[in-house]
């Protein structure tokens, strides 16, 4: 299977890595949720222009930054994180989280997460959303979901190709 078909995929980790699964772009989501938003300001992320703009052309292509004018001459347009964009924020905290834990230096994590209304520094957990106890992949079991038994499949067969084609790159993009 090639990279670009992994969109295709009957899993829904696949299907999200078609859309945010390289370096670039989860640095580029990153500074979006830390209030970047016009060209300018992710160019921090280390890009060639050429680059930042092709990733940011596949997030709102994806849906997931919509592109907003702030200036009319010349055109200038900033990128505002979507519904879609900012379902991406539990990611992004986990990728903080382990980043934090098992690769911070000796001077300890680089920023801190906040809470607006209590003003506590936090690390958001993963817990179930029932008895709101935290959950980890010990406690948890996966079963069949709706895709899947519609096509026939259990857990443990491959994970087919669908007809539906979501947005993918290729491999010389993904560097």
């Amino acid at each position: 299977m090639k990279w670009r078909d992994v969109g295709d995929l009957t899993c829904s980790v696949a299907r999200t890595l078609s859309v945010i699964g390289d370096r670039w772009t989860l640095l580029v989501l990153r500074d979006a949720f830390l209030g970047a938003r016009r060209f300018e300001h992710f160019r921090a992320v280390g890009l060639t222009r050429h680059r930042l703009a092709d990733r940011l052309k596949r997030l709102v292509g994806a849906g997931v930054l919509e592109r907003v004018p702030y200036q009319d001459r010349p055109p200038r347009f900033e990128y505002r994180l979507t519904d879609k964009g900012r379902d991406l924020y539990p990611v992004i905290v986990s990728l903080t989280r382990w980043g934090d834990r098992w690769m911070a230096g000796p001077d300890g994590p680089p920023v801190e997460l906040v809470h607006r209304e209590c003003g506590h520094t936090v690390m958001p957990e993963l817990a179930c959303p029932r008895c709101t106890r935290p959950v980890t992949a010990r406690d948890m079991r996966v079963q069949a979901g709706p895709a899947l038994r519609a096509r026939g499949l259990s857990l443990g067969q491959p994970a087919r190709p669908t007809a539906t084609r979501t947005p993918t790159k290729t491999a010389k993009e993904d560097s």
